[in-house]
């Protein structure tokens, strides 16, 4: 599918202009990144909890403690067919500095995913998870111990079709170089942001002989 399905919850209606349909910008969005904001309704009272997530061409993957009262409500409700989520992940590009503090705004890539989650069993998890790890850190899952039946026990997997979503993106620089603000003097642009890993750190209780892997060694030059 090459464009979004556009619903009454994805319709752009403010700066339509940021908007977009396309599928593969909603997928880049998705792929720069691995921390995710879900927005869930608790006991009556909205509660947004920050989360890891991971994502395939259809679905969004997104885990927690099974103590964690949002995700144990959510997959409860999930289970029932009655808890709507919204999911959003959002990547801050670059300050817009303009002559007026009025115009200033920001640089970003932001998708928001609406949905019924699903969440998923024991023989489900692990490609779950391995979606999830692998979003975060290439190669870590071939790398590390999978887990165990206990640990698989202490965590909620849960599933999100991506076949409702909304996309808004902003770049460039300030839009007031045509008014009067121009005539100020003052210098206006932009200030680009950009998030990078930096070199890893062992452990202070790695044994000897225990050299870096390959796959967290190129981190650094994603």
């Amino acid at each position: 599918m090459s464009e979004l399905a556009v619903t009454e919850r994805t319709r752009h209606r403010r700066m339509r202009e940021n908007g977009s349909v396309r599928r593969a910008d909603l997928d880049a969005v998705l792929a720069a990144g691995f921390v995710c904001h879900l927005g869930v309704v608790v006991g009556g009272a909205p509660m947004v909890v920050p989360t890891v997530y991971g994502a395939t061409a259809d679905t969004l993957y997104f885990h927690g403690s099974v103590a964690s009262r949002s995700l144990q409500q959510a997959a409860e409700a999930g289970a029932a067919g009655a808890a709507e989520m919204c999911v959003t992940v959002t990547h801050v590009d670059g300050l817009v500095l303009a002559r007026s503090v009025f115009e200033h705004s920001v640089n970003y890539r932001c998708a928001m995913v609406y949905g019924v989650p699903r969440v998923l069993a024991d023989e489900e998890k692990l490609e779950g998870l391995r979606v999830l790890s692998e979003q975060c850190a290439p190669g870590q899952w071939d790398y590390a111990r999978r887990p165990n039946r206990k640990e698989l026990a202490a965590t909620t997997l849960l599933a999100l079709d991506l076949a409702e979503a909304s996309v808004k993106i902003s770049v460039g620089p300030p839009d007031d170089g045509d008014g009067p603000d121009a005539e100020l003097g003052l210098w206006a642009g932009n200030v680009p942001i950009r998030t990078v890993f930096d070199a890893p750190v062992a452990t202070p209780d790695l044994a000897d002989g225990i050299t870096l892997p390959d796959h967290i060694a190129a981190l650094r030059s994603v």
